[in-house]
Protein backbone atom coordinates (compact mmCIF):
# COMPACT_ATOMS: atom_id res chain seq x y z
CA UNK A 1 0.00 0.00 0.00
CA UNK A 2 0.99 3.34 -0.73
CA UNK A 3 2.18 5.28 2.70
CA UNK A 4 1.83 9.15 3.23
CA UNK A 5 4.97 8.86 5.80
CA UNK A 6 7.23 7.20 2.82
CA UNK A 7 9.08 8.13 -0.26
CA UNK A 8 12.00 6.49 -2.31
CA UNK A 9 13.92 8.86 -4.46
CA UNK A 10 16.88 7.37 -6.67
CA UNK A 11 20.45 7.75 -6.08
CA UNK A 12 22.01 10.28 -9.04
CA UNK A 13 25.36 10.08 -10.71
CA UNK A 14 26.92 12.97 -13.08
CA UNK A 15 27.09 11.66 -16.81
CA UNK A 16 29.72 10.21 -18.00
CA UNK A 17 30.82 10.81 -21.59
CA UNK A 18 32.16 7.82 -22.82
CA UNK A 19 35.42 7.77 -24.92
CA UNK A 20 33.82 6.23 -28.33
CA UNK A 21 36.77 6.11 -30.57
CA UNK A 22 39.12 4.35 -27.77
CA UNK A 23 36.25 1.65 -27.77
CA UNK A 24 36.42 1.29 -31.34
CA UNK A 25 40.07 1.89 -31.87
CA UNK A 26 41.69 -0.31 -28.64
CA UNK A 27 43.00 -3.69 -30.24
CA UNK A 28 42.13 -5.15 -26.97
CA UNK A 29 38.59 -6.12 -25.03
CA UNK A 30 38.47 -4.36 -21.51
CA UNK A 31 36.74 -5.55 -18.92
CA UNK A 32 36.53 -3.98 -15.39
CA UNK A 33 35.32 -4.64 -12.00
CA UNK A 34 34.95 -1.32 -9.51
CA UNK A 35 32.93 -2.75 -6.63
CA UNK A 36 33.94 -3.67 -3.09
CA UNK A 37 35.61 -7.22 -3.55
CA UNK A 38 32.95 -8.68 -1.15
CA UNK A 39 30.37 -8.38 -4.11
CA UNK A 40 31.49 -10.70 -6.21
CA UNK A 41 34.72 -10.62 -6.92
CA UNK A 42 35.94 -14.17 -5.91
CA UNK A 43 33.03 -15.27 -8.71
CA UNK A 44 35.10 -13.40 -11.11
CA UNK A 45 38.75 -13.87 -11.04
CA UNK A 46 38.04 -17.59 -11.59
CA UNK A 47 36.03 -17.25 -14.43
CA UNK A 48 38.38 -14.78 -16.25
CA UNK A 49 41.17 -17.04 -15.72
CA UNK A 50 39.69 -19.73 -17.49
CA UNK A 51 37.81 -17.19 -20.45
CA UNK A 52 41.69 -15.86 -20.65
CA UNK A 53 43.08 -19.34 -22.05
CA UNK A 54 40.07 -18.67 -25.01
CA UNK A 55 40.26 -14.91 -25.64
CA UNK A 56 43.96 -13.67 -25.39
CA UNK A 57 43.17 -10.12 -26.30
CA UNK A 58 40.69 -9.79 -23.25
CA UNK A 59 42.16 -7.36 -20.33
CA UNK A 60 40.48 -7.29 -16.85
CA UNK A 61 41.15 -3.74 -14.60
CA UNK A 62 39.96 -4.28 -11.13
CA UNK A 63 38.76 -1.42 -9.10
CA UNK A 64 38.35 -2.82 -5.51
CA UNK A 65 39.46 -2.53 -2.09
CA UNK A 66 37.64 -1.40 1.61
CA UNK A 67 39.72 1.28 1.93
CA UNK A 68 37.04 3.34 0.20
CA UNK A 69 34.83 2.59 3.55
CA UNK A 70 38.05 3.15 5.59
CA UNK A 71 38.39 -0.27 6.56
CA UNK A 72 41.78 -1.02 4.81
CA UNK A 73 42.82 -4.26 7.39
CA UNK A 74 39.98 -6.10 5.92
CA UNK A 75 41.35 -6.21 2.41
CA UNK A 76 43.89 -8.54 4.09
CA UNK A 77 41.01 -11.21 3.75
CA UNK A 78 41.27 -10.54 0.18
CA UNK A 79 44.95 -10.67 -0.23
CA UNK A 80 45.33 -14.09 -1.84
CA UNK A 81 42.80 -12.67 -4.75
CA UNK A 82 44.62 -9.70 -5.06
CA UNK A 83 47.66 -11.53 -5.56
CA UNK A 84 45.99 -13.65 -8.21
CA UNK A 85 45.02 -10.68 -10.11
CA UNK A 86 48.40 -8.87 -9.91
CA UNK A 87 50.22 -11.67 -11.52
CA UNK A 88 48.05 -12.90 -14.23
CA UNK A 89 49.26 -10.84 -17.08
CA UNK A 90 45.89 -10.14 -18.45
CA UNK A 91 44.92 -8.93 -15.11
CA UNK A 92 45.38 -5.12 -13.41
CA UNK A 93 45.04 -4.54 -9.85
CA UNK A 94 44.27 -0.72 -8.91
CA UNK A 95 42.98 -0.96 -5.47
CA UNK A 96 41.66 2.21 -3.98
CA UNK A 97 41.58 5.17 -6.54
CA UNK A 98 38.90 8.65 -6.33
CA UNK A 99 35.81 8.09 -8.06
CA UNK A 100 37.10 10.74 -11.15
CA UNK A 101 39.99 8.53 -11.63
CA UNK A 102 37.56 5.69 -12.48
CA UNK A 103 35.35 7.15 -14.07
CA UNK A 104 38.21 8.25 -16.45
CA UNK A 105 38.88 4.70 -17.23
CA UNK A 106 34.95 3.43 -17.31
CA UNK A 107 34.45 5.66 -20.50
CA UNK A 108 37.36 3.54 -22.38
CA UNK A 109 36.38 -0.12 -21.16
CA UNK A 110 33.76 -1.71 -22.99
CA UNK A 111 32.21 -4.30 -20.47
CA UNK A 112 30.86 -4.11 -16.99
CA UNK A 113 31.64 -8.28 -15.29
CA UNK A 114 29.85 -7.82 -12.22
CA UNK A 115 28.90 -11.15 -11.06
CA UNK A 116 27.33 -9.78 -7.70
CA UNK A 117 26.47 -11.98 -4.43
CA UNK A 118 25.75 -8.46 -2.40
CA UNK A 119 21.70 -7.61 -1.96
CA UNK A 120 21.94 -4.39 -3.81
CA UNK A 121 19.29 -1.24 -3.48
CA UNK A 122 20.57 1.36 -5.31
CA UNK A 123 23.93 0.12 -7.41
CA UNK A 124 25.87 3.41 -8.77
CA UNK A 125 28.52 0.66 -10.26
CA UNK A 126 25.86 0.19 -12.38
CA UNK A 127 24.15 3.46 -13.08
CA UNK A 128 28.09 4.73 -13.94
CA UNK A 129 28.66 2.17 -16.08
CA UNK A 130 25.70 2.30 -17.72
CA UNK A 131 26.44 6.01 -18.32
CA UNK A 132 29.84 5.32 -19.47
CA UNK A 133 28.80 3.02 -22.71
CA UNK A 134 29.78 0.07 -20.95
CA UNK A 135 27.93 -3.31 -21.64
CA UNK A 136 27.06 -4.89 -18.12
CA UNK A 137 27.01 -8.29 -17.15
CA UNK A 138 24.96 -8.85 -14.09
CA UNK A 139 23.13 -10.87 -12.14
CA UNK A 140 18.88 -10.33 -11.96
CA UNK A 141 19.70 -9.96 -8.11
CA UNK A 142 18.16 -7.40 -5.65
CA UNK A 143 17.83 -4.11 -7.46
CA UNK A 144 19.71 -4.85 -10.24
CA UNK A 145 16.51 -5.76 -12.84
CA UNK A 146 15.39 -2.17 -11.38
CA UNK A 147 18.43 -0.45 -11.57
CA UNK A 148 19.65 -1.74 -15.45
CA UNK A 149 16.08 -1.16 -16.69
CA UNK A 150 16.20 -4.74 -18.63
CA UNK A 151 18.77 -3.25 -20.95
CA UNK A 152 22.02 -5.35 -20.26
CA UNK A 153 22.99 -8.34 -20.29
CA UNK A 154 21.34 -9.98 -16.94
CA UNK A 155 21.09 -13.60 -16.34
CA UNK A 156 19.15 -15.47 -13.10
CA UNK A 157 21.93 -15.93 -10.62
CA UNK A 158 22.01 -18.91 -8.21
CA UNK A 159 22.97 -18.72 -4.54
CA UNK A 160 25.13 -21.61 -5.00
CA UNK A 161 28.48 -20.22 -6.29
CA UNK A 162 29.79 -22.71 -8.53
CA UNK A 163 26.55 -22.72 -10.54
CA UNK A 164 26.57 -18.79 -10.17
CA UNK A 165 30.34 -18.71 -11.70
CA UNK A 166 29.29 -20.99 -14.72
CA UNK A 167 26.20 -19.15 -15.31
CA UNK A 168 28.00 -16.14 -15.25
CA UNK A 169 30.97 -17.56 -16.87
CA UNK A 170 28.85 -18.76 -20.31
CA UNK A 171 27.15 -15.18 -20.25
CA UNK A 172 30.41 -12.89 -19.77
CA UNK A 173 31.89 -15.20 -22.93
CA UNK A 174 28.51 -14.51 -24.83
CA UNK A 175 29.35 -10.34 -24.64
CA UNK A 176 33.43 -11.00 -25.37
CA UNK A 177 31.82 -12.35 -28.64
CA UNK A 178 30.07 -10.51 -29.67
CA UNK A 179 32.90 -7.62 -29.06
CA UNK A 180 34.78 -9.58 -31.11
CA UNK A 181 32.14 -10.39 -34.18
CA UNK A 182 30.84 -7.03 -34.19
CA UNK A 183 32.30 -4.11 -32.06
CA UNK A 184 30.71 -0.98 -33.70
CA UNK A 185 27.12 -3.07 -33.45
CA UNK A 186 27.68 -3.32 -29.48
CA UNK A 187 28.96 0.17 -28.94
CA UNK A 188 25.54 1.21 -30.59
CA UNK A 189 23.84 -0.38 -28.43
CA UNK A 190 25.76 0.27 -25.73
CA UNK A 191 25.47 4.71 -26.88
CA UNK A 192 21.29 3.80 -26.84
CA UNK A 193 21.69 2.43 -22.77
CA UNK A 194 23.80 5.58 -22.35
CA UNK A 195 21.69 7.49 -23.00
CA UNK A 196 18.82 5.74 -20.81
CA UNK A 197 21.30 5.70 -17.84
CA UNK A 198 21.81 9.87 -18.52
CA UNK A 199 18.17 10.74 -18.41
CA UNK A 200 17.11 8.67 -15.66
CA UNK A 201 20.06 9.10 -13.21
CA UNK A 202 21.30 12.41 -13.90
CA UNK A 203 22.05 14.20 -10.79
CA UNK A 204 20.51 17.29 -12.00
CA UNK A 205 16.89 15.57 -12.33
CA UNK A 206 17.32 13.82 -9.03
CA UNK A 207 18.39 17.28 -6.95
CA UNK A 208 15.15 18.86 -8.61
CA UNK A 209 12.92 15.77 -7.45
CA UNK A 210 14.91 16.54 -3.04
CA UNK A 211 13.89 20.27 -3.82
CA UNK A 212 9.97 19.36 -4.76
CA UNK A 213 10.07 16.78 -2.01
CA UNK A 214 11.24 19.05 0.34
CA UNK A 215 9.12 22.22 -0.52
CA UNK A 216 6.11 19.86 -0.68
CA UNK A 217 6.80 18.55 3.08
CA UNK A 218 7.85 22.07 4.40
CA UNK A 219 4.22 23.61 3.25
CA UNK A 220 2.52 20.19 4.91
CA UNK A 221 4.44 20.56 7.99
CA UNK A 222 5.59 24.35 8.82
CA UNK A 223 8.16 25.18 11.26
CA UNK A 224 5.93 26.02 14.90
CA UNK A 225 2.88 24.21 13.71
Amino acid sequence: DYSDRDIVIENGITPIEPDWQSKLADDKIRLVYCSTPHRGLEILVPVFQRLAEKHPNIHLDVFSSFKIYGWGDADQNFEPLYKIIREHPQMTYHGFKPNDEVKSHLAKCHILAYPSIYLETGCRVLMESMSAGLSCVHPNYGALPDTSGSLTYMYHGSSDRVTHANVFASNLDFVIDQYKTNRQKMLDRAEAVSAYANQRFDLKLILKKWQYTLEELAEKYPAGA
